[in-house]
């Protein structure tokens, strides 16, 4: 069998190492005679899983003690609602950085709950480029400052940790967390849907300082509320104990790659070859994304002619180039370059678009 390079937003391309070895320990995991999907999550095996990954989580990405690792269901959509209900407290209004479609979503979201003012926005240049963080309009009794530092389906990165005060900051780092090293200390709440760098699709990693786990709301369902899932250990509810194991041997496979700081150094590189062979193609291919706002992650293009995207997509297809069309928001053409995408894989990329310009230019 051959693999293929699966280019989608997510979820995402896995390593084939860790597939493998969830291949071989599928049938029996730990000696137990039961698969791990099988295996009960209130069992001391399983609840060994959760210290273990939840000690993964924090030497992999040098996470202070004052922190909490949660493993949580509902991906970014439900923290969309969860940050509120957790964060607000006795204040009324919240701050959102609004540059890309899932910083809308989130803020559309936090209004049901809250007043949301919007500190900047990049609507006007289609989200294209990120405000000056000097124009932006903050509010010193915002309850927390919400920002998603990587927009997947625009394709921009704000890489800067914002400077917002004494307020809370709060990431959506759903296609971001584990691209490379972060100082989590600069944080109040962390959350981020796993099917990118973490896991398979089911679990959400939420990181959460222990001095806001006093300001839920009354009316914040019990699964959410991030002290109860502190005090249940992430076993409040059963969760999805499948992406738990498969995060584990995701952060395993991470350190023995030589952790974050290798993982960044090879991302740069894929990415920087990608938009090489974008930019050298005399326009054939385009992004239009100011050149610093450029994501690592999601590399959004557009080909000459909205014709060939077909042809394109097909060709690729052929060649076992999987998932590069673009979100139907903006159509074009998206390559995610996810912390399991090989170099290899992308340089396969560079040279399919190298040979589909010579022969359509």
């Amino acid at each position: 069998m051959t693999r293929a390079y699966n280019f989608g937003a997510g979820p995402a391309m896995l390593p084939e190492a860790v597939l493998q070895q969830t291949q071989q320990e599928l049938l029996d995991w730990q000696d137990s005679g039961m698969s791990i999907i099988e295996v009960g999550h209130r069992s001391p095996p399983f609840r060994n899983l959760v210290i273990e990954t939840e000690q993964a989580f924090r030497q992999l990405l040098a996470i202070p003690d004052n922190y909490h690792v949660l493993f949580m269901h509902g991906g970014a959509r439900a923290q969309f609602a969860a940050v509120p209900l957790n964060l607000l407290g006795d204040k009324t209004s919240a701050d959102y950085l609004d540059i890309g479609s899932w910083s809308t979503k989130a803020a559309t979201e936090a209004d049901k709950y809250c007043r949301v003012n919007i500190v900047a926005s990049s609507r006007e240049q289609n989200y294209t480029t990120i405000p000056n963080e000097s124009d932006w309009q903050l509010n010193a009794d915002a309850a927390y400052f919400h920002y998603t530092p990587n927009e997947t389906i625009h394709g921009l990165m704000y890489p800067q940790i914002p400077d917002v005060g004494n307020v809370p900051l709060v990431a959506d780092m759903t296609s971001y967390l584990l691209s490379g090293p972060l100082d989590i200390s600069k944080y109040g709440v962390i959350y981020a849907a796993c099917q990118k760098n973490i896991s398979c699709s089911g679990l959400t990693v939420v990181i959460v300082r222990d001095d806001l786990l006093n300001r839920a709301a009354a009316s914040t369902p019990s699964f959410l509320q991030y002290k109860l899932q502190v005090q249940e250990h992430s076993l409040y509810n059963t969760p999805p104990t499948f992406a738990i194991y498969l995060a584990n041997l995701m952060c395993q496979w991470a350190e023995g790659l030589g952790g974050l700081d290798e993982i960044a150094k090879s991302n740069q590189q894929k990415a920087a070859m990608l938009y090489q062979t974008i930019d050298n193609s005399g326009g054939f291919y385009t992004n239009n994304i100011e050149t610093p706002w450029r994501s690592q992650s999601n590399i959004i293009f557009q080909l000459a002619s909205t014709e060939l995207e077909q042809q394109f997509l097909s060709q690729a297809s052929a060649q076992n180039l999987l998932n590069l069309k673009g979100h139907r928001e903006l159509g074009g053409m998206r390559a995610s370059l996810y912390n399991s995408m090989p170099k290899q894989g992308v340089m396969v990329l560079c040279e399919f678009m190298l040979q589909f310009q010579q022969k359509y230019c």
